[in-house]
């Protein structure tokens, strides 16, 4: 890979890892771009109320709005979106991160599936899955980033998974 490609693929990999970090920062603190300060985590509010309740539509909306306010399914999209983020950001668990991130979107793709309004197979929940996948097919963790130093790690070694 030339130093173009490799450049490209750890911009991308950090720009991917904002995207989730930030929507994290947002919910935690209520900076208001999605969330207002009110309905921030740290003021009492529920990260997946607001789009559980109101956003989900289709064959599967009243299994995701069943889920709204439930404090596991706050906590685990939480950590996610933290873990998400740090790791592309980082370099570190981009193979796991990857595949976490695109679970995670597809399971929003699907709260909000309408089929056939706009467009019903392709949005930016399966363009941004496509890219995620991308990392650890071109091993992009090791551009701009810890991702050769944690891949080299007795733990990584071991269970390539973590990579």
């Amino acid at each position: 890979m030339n130093k173009l490609e490799r450049v490209f693929w750890g911009v991308l990999r950090i720009f991917m890892g904002w995207i989730f970090f930030w929507a994290f920062i947002d919910k935690v603190w209520g900076l208001g771009f999605t969330t207002a300060p009110e309905k921030s985590w740290l003021s009492g509010g529920s990260p997946t109320a607001g789009f559980l309740s109101f956003a989900t539509k289709g064959p599967f909306g009243d299994i995701f709005k069943s889920l709204a306010g439930n404090p596991i399914v706050d906590w685990l999209f939480m950590v996610g979106l933290l873990f998400i983020g740090l790791c592309l950001m980082l370099g570190v668990g981009v193979k796991l991160a990857s595949y976490s991130g695109v679970a995670m979107l597809l399971l929003m793709y699907l709260a909000g599936f309408i089929p056939p309004e706009h467009n019903p197979v392709l949005d930016d929940h399966i363009i941004y899955s496509v890219v995620l996948l991308g990392f650890p097919l071109y091993n992009a963790g090791r551009f701009w980033g810890l991702g050769e130093w944690w891949q080299n790690t007795t733990l990584v070694r071991k269970y390539k998974l973590l990579a």
